[in-house]
């Protein structure tokens, strides 16, 4: 099975260094020199990792056979895919591949459905479920513990705890409830 480990982006100097926005939990194992990565678009790959450093909080990467500026930023923008066994799981007891959790049932607490997980946003901050409801449109549940409280790969499901107008937009802020309720009883 592929996987999406990172994303290059801009060259840094001018010896075919680039910068990387890793998409891996495990870069030290899927990011090492001499990892050969499958490539999206096909055409620019596939490439062998050279050498790896990091710069200023930043992963520079060099690829063999790119050894300028121009070459790499040819390389903009584009996907580094690794091939994983697909029975290998994270190491971490908390952590997830995207395979596993695409298309698991998302429901609150209390049993009510509330979609279908399709994709997994990776951003810098935090990684988002893309999720389809019933009725075809999508919302965007943000992967936090504080969130998504319960992961059950063998039920094919995602519990969340939803704070108010994440997931409907019929919120209701408590201090305007209670005020509504006070205006009520004068």
């Amino acid at each position: 099975m592929q996987l999406v480990v990172a994303r290059v982006g801009r060259a840094h100097g001018i010896k075919g260094e680039v910068t990387v926005e890793v998409r891996t939990d495990e870069p030290e194992l899927r990011l090492a020199p001499g990892a050969v990565l499958a490539t999206d678009p096909a055409a620019a790959g596939p490439l062998t990792i050279e050498t790896g450093r990091v710069h200023s909080g930043r992963l520079l990467l060099r690829f063999e056979g790119v050894r300028d500026r121009n070459g790499a930023e040819a390389l903009r923008n584009t996907l580094l895919i690794a091939e994983v066994d697909p029975e290998q799981l994270p190491e971490e007891e908390d952590e997830y591949y995207d395979h596993q959790l695409i298309d698991l049932d998302v429901v609150t607490e209390d049993g009510t459905e509330v979609g279908r997980i399709t994709e997994i946003s990776h951003l810098p901050s935090q990684d988002l479920f893309i999720v389809e409801r019933p009725d075809g449109t999508e919302v965007m549940i943000p992967f936090v513990s504080e969130i998504v409280v319960e992961i059950d790969l063998e039920e094919q499901r995602a519990v969340v705890a939803p704070p108010p107008g994440l997931i409907d937009d019929r919120a209701e802020i408590a201090s305007s409830r209670e005020d509504a309720a006070a205006g009520d009883e004068s």
